[in-house]
């Protein structure tokens, strides 16, 4: 089992929940910091010293409050945790439901595991870090079920139609700002096109139901 854990979360009640499962797990020796500023000098000072974390178990998002912080994310934390010790396994423990952001922590962060916050959070999170220690990659069956029904690939145009679109951008306005930066296609026919094609893909009846899947599945 892991020997030396670092747990990043800003709420202490979730905090002592984390601290509860380490113990059920019989794993001892961890720390625990409120903000990711004070994460990433953990895991460099530990690094240095040659007693390097095991496990990292972050949250996403952090409130903010007086005290200023560079890294004010769980995706920035995990980014800069792994400049550092590359080999560092990684769970996320956090409310986002979104399954293109949980997606992108697999796929852009290389996590090894992810645990939504709920009812049974503990017990998943147990399980979790049995998982991963033994070597496995732990995606919740609802959340991998939601990426394999939403696997269109959007591109970057895809999103930038998608956002302008949501900001209340007439087609027209958006013609004009695709051709000022160069963005193409750039007609209105092909903006058009584009728009037809996405409310297939996603089986969307219009532009305002386009935009709220989207926002759903995390694209914008």
């Amino acid at each position: 089992m892991f020997k030396k854990v670092l747990i990043a979360e800003d709420h202490e009640v979730r905090n002592l929940g984390v601290v509860n499962t380490l113990a059920e797990l019989q794993i001892q020796n961890f720390d625990f910091v409120n903000y990711c500023d004070d994460a990433l000098q953990k895991i460099k000072t530990a690094a240095t010293n040659n007693v390097s974390y095991d496990l990292l178990i972050t949250d996403l998002s952090f409130d903010k409050d007086h005290i200023d912080q560079k890294i004010n994310s769980g995706q920035k934390l995990i980014e800069e945790a792994k400049k550092i010790q590359p080999n560092l396994k990684v769970i996320a423990f956090s409310i986002e439901k979104k399954p293109k952001i949980i997606n992108d922590l697999f796929k852009t962060h290389n996590i090894n595991g992810f645990v939504s916050k709920g009812r049974n959070d503990g017990k998943d999170l147990r399980n979790t870090i049995r998982k991963v220690f033994s070597g496995e990659v732990v995606i919740p069956q609802e959340i991998l079920n939601s990426i394999r029904n939403n696997s269109f690939e959007f591109t970057e145009y895809d999103v930038t139609l998608i956002e302008l679109l949501a900001k209340g951008w007439k087609q027209s306005e958006i013609e004009k700002f695709f051709k000022e930066n160069k963005i193409t296609p750039d007609s209105r026919s092909a903006i058009e096109k584009r728009l037809n094609d996405l409310r297939f893909e996603l089986g969307a009846k219009n532009n305002i139901e386009l935009i709220v899947i989207c926002k759903d599945i995390g694209i914008i």
